[in-house]
C-alpha cells in the first residue's frame, strides 16, 4: 500500500491530512457552464489559493491540469450521467483506474447515488473499481448521496451516515458526502464512516459566509475537508473563495479570520 500512501500525499495536506478537493467534473453532467470554460485559468485560481486537488473527467486533462507553476493534485473521476437523460441519478462507469494511471492522476473517485433504481450496478461498479484500487496502489474518493424515488431529504443525517458507511465497507480512502446541517449530527457521520469524510458544495449556496460557515462547522464535527465546485469555481473570485476555504480547512483559521481573504 505503500504506492497509494504517496499518491495520497499529492491531494492532501501534509501536516493536517485534510483536504480541499475542487472538483471540476459537471461539464458532463450540465453542460459547460461559467466557471469551466477556461479550464487553465480556472485550475490556476484555485491551486494558487491553496486547493490540494482538481478533480475532472479525462477528456479534460490536456485542457486544464498543470501549467507553469501549478502542481495542485489530480483525480480523475470515473463514472457519468447527464441531466438530458430520464436516470440522472443512474451512473455509469465511463473511465478505468488504469486510465488514471496513465493520465498521471493521484486519485480516482466513483459517485454512487443510494436509493436510485441501478443502485445495484452502482455498487458493483463501486467494488470492481475499488479492488482495481488495491491493485495498483491507487487512492479512491468515493462520492456518497441518497438520491431516488424513495429518498424524501436526502440530508437527513441517518440516509447521510448509511451513504458514508457504504462508501467505507466498501474500500474508499476518502468518503464526500453531504452535510447535514449542524454540528452533532455530523459528527454521528463522521464517526461511523471511519474513513475520513469530506463535504460536498452542493448548488450555488447564497452568501459566502453561508459556505464558510458550513465549512467551519463540519471541520468541528471531525470532518476533513471538502469537496465543493460550483460555490468555488462560479465565485466571483475563485483563488479568494479557495484561500478562504483552505483557511478553515488547513489553517484553523475562524470563519471571521476566513471572510477577511473575500474583501
Amino acid at each position: 500500500m505503500f504506492g497509494k500512501n504517496i499518491r495520497l500525499e499529492r491531494i492532501i495536506d501534509r501536516e493536517t491530512g485534510n483536504a480541499v478537493i475542487v472538483p471540476m467534473d459537471h461539464g458532463i453532467s450540465v453542460g459547460p457552464i461559467p466557471g469551466i470554460i477556461d479550464m487553465k485559468s480556472t485550475v490556476n485560481a484555485v491551486s494558487q489559493g491553496g486547493a490540494t486537488a482538481v478533480l475532472m473527467q479525462k477528456g479534460i486533462i490536456p485542457y486544464g491540469h498543470r501549467t507553469a507553476g501549478n502542481d495542485v493534485g489530480l483525480i480523475l473521476h470515473l463514472s457519468a450521467s447527464t441531466n438530458l437523460g430520464s436516470s440522472s441519478d443512474s451512473k455509469v462507469l465511463v473511465s478505468t483506474v488504469e486510465e488514471g494511471l496513465k493520465f498521471g492522476a493521484d486519485a480516482v473517485s466513483i459517485h454512487v447515488n443510494l436509493g436510485a433504481e441501478t443502485e445495484p450496478q452502482m455498487l458493483s461498479d463501486m467494488g470492481k473499481v475499488s479492488r482495481d484500487c488495491t491493485e495498483w496502489g491507487m487512492p479512491l474518493l468515493v462520492m456518497a448521496y441518497a438520491r431516488g424515488p424513495s429518498i424524501k431529504n436526502q440530508f437527513d443525517p441517518e440516509k447521510v451516515a448509511h451513504c458514508a458507511r457504504v462508501a467505507a465497507e466498501l474500500g474508499a480512502d476518502m468518503i464526500k458526502v453531504s452535510y447535514t446541517g449542524d454540528i452533532d449530527s455530523f459528527k454521528n457521520v463522521v464517526k461511523g464512516a471511519l474513513a475520513p469524510v469530506l463535504i460536498a458544495g452542493g448548488p450555488k449556496m447564497g452568501s459566502d459566509m453561508d459556505i464558510l460557515n458550513m465549512v467551519y462547522d463540519s471541520i468541528e464535527a471531525g470532518g476533513r475537508g471538502v469537496s465543493i465546485g460550483r460555490n468555488i469555481f462560479q465565485h466571483s473570485n475563485p483563488r479568494a473563495m479557495t484561500e478562504a476555504i483552505s483557511g478553515i480547512v488547513l489553517k484553523g483559521m475562524t470563519v471571521k479570520e476566513a471572510a477577511k481573504l473575500l474583501k
